[in-house]
Protein backbone atom coordinates (compact mmCIF):
# COMPACT_ATOMS: atom_id res chain seq x y z
CA UNK A 1 0.00 0.00 0.00
CA UNK A 2 2.83 2.54 0.73
CA UNK A 3 4.18 2.32 -2.57
CA UNK A 4 0.85 2.30 -4.53
CA UNK A 5 0.35 5.65 -2.19
CA UNK A 6 3.93 7.05 -3.26
CA UNK A 7 3.67 6.22 -6.71
CA UNK A 8 -0.54 7.58 -7.17
CA UNK A 9 -1.13 4.88 -9.57
CA UNK A 10 1.51 1.86 -10.29
CA UNK A 11 1.78 -1.55 -12.32
CA UNK A 12 2.93 -4.54 -10.34
CA UNK A 13 6.63 -4.24 -11.78
CA UNK A 14 6.03 -0.11 -10.40
CA UNK A 15 5.13 -1.58 -7.27
CA UNK A 16 7.81 -4.21 -7.23
CA UNK A 17 10.40 -1.59 -7.94
CA UNK A 18 9.78 0.71 -4.71
CA UNK A 19 10.04 -2.66 -2.77
CA UNK A 20 13.59 -3.21 -1.06
CA UNK A 21 14.13 -6.45 -1.69
CA UNK A 22 11.28 -7.25 -3.60
CA UNK A 23 9.38 -10.62 -3.49
CA UNK A 24 8.51 -12.13 -6.95
CA UNK A 25 6.88 -10.77 -9.48
CA UNK A 26 4.14 -13.09 -8.74
CA UNK A 27 3.95 -12.46 -5.26
CA UNK A 28 3.79 -8.20 -5.50
CA UNK A 29 0.66 -9.59 -8.12
CA UNK A 30 -1.43 -11.52 -5.41
CA UNK A 31 -0.92 -9.16 -3.04
CA UNK A 32 -2.04 -6.15 -4.92
CA UNK A 33 -5.19 -8.61 -6.18
CA UNK A 34 -5.81 -9.35 -2.35
CA UNK A 35 -5.89 -5.80 -1.24
CA UNK A 36 -8.12 -4.90 -4.02
CA UNK A 37 -10.37 -7.84 -2.97
CA UNK A 38 -10.06 -6.37 0.36
CA UNK A 39 -11.64 -3.17 -1.02
CA UNK A 40 -8.07 -1.48 -0.50
CA UNK A 41 -7.35 -0.71 -4.09
CA UNK A 42 -8.73 -0.46 -7.66
CA UNK A 43 -7.46 -1.11 -10.57
CA UNK A 44 -7.63 0.02 -14.42
CA UNK A 45 -6.35 -1.90 -17.70
CA UNK A 46 -3.65 0.00 -19.42
CA UNK A 47 -2.83 -2.72 -22.34
CA UNK A 48 -2.11 -6.15 -21.16
CA UNK A 49 -1.17 -4.81 -17.38
CA UNK A 50 -3.29 -3.42 -14.88
CA UNK A 51 -2.65 -0.02 -12.99
CA UNK A 52 -3.59 0.11 -9.43
CA UNK A 53 -4.50 2.95 -7.27
CA UNK A 54 -5.89 3.18 -3.86
CA UNK A 55 -9.41 3.00 -3.53
CA UNK A 56 -9.67 5.75 -1.41
CA UNK A 57 -8.77 9.79 -1.75
CA UNK A 58 -5.18 10.25 -0.01
CA UNK A 59 -7.04 12.38 3.03
CA UNK A 60 -9.30 9.44 3.95
CA UNK A 61 -6.38 7.02 3.83
CA UNK A 62 -4.10 8.66 6.09
CA UNK A 63 -7.18 9.19 8.41
CA UNK A 64 -7.88 5.64 8.72
CA UNK A 65 -4.29 4.66 8.75
CA UNK A 66 -3.78 7.16 11.88
CA UNK A 67 -7.21 5.67 13.11
CA UNK A 68 -5.69 1.95 13.47
CA UNK A 69 -2.62 3.42 14.61
CA UNK A 70 -3.65 4.89 17.30
CA UNK A 71 -6.32 1.79 17.88
CA UNK A 72 -3.76 -0.41 18.00
CA UNK A 73 -0.76 0.63 19.62
CA UNK A 74 -2.55 4.06 22.09
CA UNK A 75 -5.47 2.47 22.81
CA UNK A 76 -6.97 5.38 21.16
CA UNK A 77 -5.44 7.80 22.84
CA UNK A 78 -4.46 10.69 20.22
CA UNK A 79 -3.09 12.35 23.34
CA UNK A 80 -0.31 9.23 24.34
CA UNK A 81 0.74 9.14 20.30
CA UNK A 82 1.18 12.72 20.48
CA UNK A 83 3.13 13.03 23.61
CA UNK A 84 5.14 10.10 22.09
CA UNK A 85 5.93 11.60 19.06
CA UNK A 86 6.84 14.72 21.21
CA UNK A 87 9.31 12.54 22.78
CA UNK A 88 10.91 10.48 19.57
CA UNK A 89 14.60 11.72 19.93
CA UNK A 90 14.85 12.14 15.95
CA UNK A 91 12.02 14.31 15.92
CA UNK A 92 13.39 17.92 15.53
CA UNK A 93 10.37 20.41 15.22
CA UNK A 94 11.14 23.80 14.76
CA UNK A 95 9.73 26.68 16.49
CA UNK A 96 7.05 27.39 13.77
CA UNK A 97 6.26 24.10 13.73
CA UNK A 98 5.40 24.02 17.56
CA UNK A 99 3.82 26.91 17.42
CA UNK A 100 0.84 25.50 14.73
CA UNK A 101 0.87 22.51 16.79
CA UNK A 102 -0.34 24.17 19.44
CA UNK A 103 -2.98 26.41 17.22
CA UNK A 104 -4.04 23.26 15.97
CA UNK A 105 -4.89 21.57 19.71
CA UNK A 106 -6.20 25.13 20.48
CA UNK A 107 -8.18 25.30 17.54
CA UNK A 108 -9.91 21.59 18.40
CA UNK A 109 -10.60 22.37 22.15
CA UNK A 110 -12.14 25.17 20.90
CA UNK A 111 -14.59 23.34 18.34
CA UNK A 112 -14.86 20.52 21.30
CA UNK A 113 -16.52 22.92 23.80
Amino acid sequence: MDAVHQLGEGSVSDVRQRLADAPTYSTVRTMLRLLERKGHLKHRRDGIKYVYRSAQAPEEARRSALQHLLKTFFAGSARDAIATILDLPTEKMTSEEYDRLARRIDEAHRKKK
